[in-house]
């Protein structure tokens, strides 16, 4: 084993330091899943979003999506940056991205953390993506305060940035998280990476629910984020605190196929 490798073993530091979206895709090392959701090895960015011939779904890995709330009630959203190799420029949740193999702290959760509610890995993952894509600094959010709710599995062709020969998509289960501020969304400052964000918005039930139905005013949604709003959205701003709280909504045991 080579000094890169062992250290690998131990566990890195994420830092996203000089780096571009394409050594990100080849650097990042995502967690390679069976249909179950068991971790079976892990593979870089690049391979796992790569769509082939052989491989028309690429390479089913792990992901988080969070929902961040503020005191109102209402969602953060973001719009991904122009840059991004995959759904540039598409509408979605607060942060969505990938635990990551070799991370330190450890970022890959057993099957008994997810069945018992508390990925631990994922939040603490999600914490460090909130930071590069959106500049919410370390401590300002509490990883033991992310709500996990249940997984989806899907995948998708980026049809709206490459075209019908797409090249490149998303294959993954996906980890909900949900987290609530104690204060409004105005309050929380913000510093998003021009190469991850382009733009943010705070929106209410109503707001988002009629962008999404206009077609004209937002035209790109990420798949994800659609099925994320029309399954599980309404019902959960129906009773938010229930659900932070785990007493709504609380389904680990659950995959939700949209594959």
């Amino acid at each position: 084993m080579d000094g890169d490798e062992e250290r690998k073993e131990e566990g890195e530091v994420w830092s996203p330091e000089g780096k571009s979206q394409d050594d990100f895709m080849l650097k990042d090392e995502c967690i390679v899943l069976d249909y179950g959701d068991n971790v079976i090895g892990h593979d870089n960015k690049y391979n796992c979003h790569k769509f082939t011939v052989g491989m028309p779904k690429g390479i089913l890995h792990r992901a988080f999506s969070v929902m961040l709330f503020d005191v109102d009630g209402k969602l953060l959203l973001q719009q991904r940056a122009g840059v991004k190799i995959t759904f540039a420029d598409v509408w979605t949740n607060t942060c969505c991205s990938h635990p990551l193999h070799g991370m330190s702290p450890k970022e890959v959760d057993d099957p008994g953390a997810t069945l018992g509610g508390d990925p631990a890995g994922v939040k603490v993952a999600a914490v460090r993506k909130l930071d590069h894509e959106l500049g919410i600094a370390p401590g300002v959010l509490d990883p033991k305060k992310f709500t996990f709710t249940t997984r989806v599995h899907y995948f998708a062709a980026d049809l709206k940035t490459h075209g019908p020969d797409a090249p490149w998509g998303e294959h993954e289960i996906d980890y909900l998280l949900i987290y609530k501020l104690d204060y409004p969304g105005s309050e929380l400052q913000l510093a998003p990476h021009p190469h991850e964000v382009s733009a943010t918005k705070w929106v209410t039930q109503e707001e988002l629910f009629r962008e999404m139905e206009a077609k004209d005013s937002m035209p790109l949604w990420s798949p994800w984020f659609e099925i994320i709003a029309k399954k599980f959205l309404k019902t959960w701003w129906e009773d938010l605190d229930g659900v932070v709280a785990g007493e709504r909504c609380a389904d680990y045991g659950s995959i939700h196929r949209f594959d």
